[in-house]
């Protein structure tokens, strides 16, 4: 018996439809975290004094780690992971994240723009922090059953 949550059918959607929006907190531990599992150890990461040296506002997250968690509000709707097909973004600005409790708050938004043949659809999403696009062209093709 499987305990996967049923995601949407490629029937019952359309065009225009729009996916829960989530708000996700990326926090100094998060990069941390990141760099271990990725092997990306680069110091702009996690040094402040180092990445505010070389002109950024802070340490700022992998682009790696804020792409994966964008894409996140496409696996929470469709409810598996590997129902995403393809995925591809440009990366238009770095998220700083404070060394605070709180972290930096990345939001994301996405829309099915296409319903494609196999079942698939073409889904925008649109990342931001602080009102800022984070995420640019950000589009998954996902297998719906």
């Amino acid at each position: 018996m499987s305990s996967a949550v049923p995601g949407p059918k490629w029937e019952a959607v359309a065009a225009g439809t729009e996916l829960p929006a989530r708000s996700y907190r990326l926090r100094r531990v998060d990069l941390i975290r990141y760099a271990g599992a990725s092997g990306d150890f680069n110091v702009i990461h996690w040094n402040e004094r180092v990445a505010t040296s070389v002109g950024l506002p802070n340490v700022i997250a992998h682009g790696m780690l804020t792409m994966a968690t964008a894409v996140r509000v496409v696996t929470d709707w469709v409810g598996d992971p590997s129902a995403v097909e393809e995925y591809g973004v440009r990366f238009t600005r770095p998220i700083p994240v404070p060394d605070d409790d709180d972290g930096a708050e990345l939001q994301v938004r996405a829309t099915v723009t296409e319903k494609l043949d196999g079942n698939r659809v073409r889904v925008s999403i649109r990342a931001t922090h602080e009102g800022q696009t984070v995420l640019a062209k950000a589009l998954a093709v996902v297998r719906l059953p």
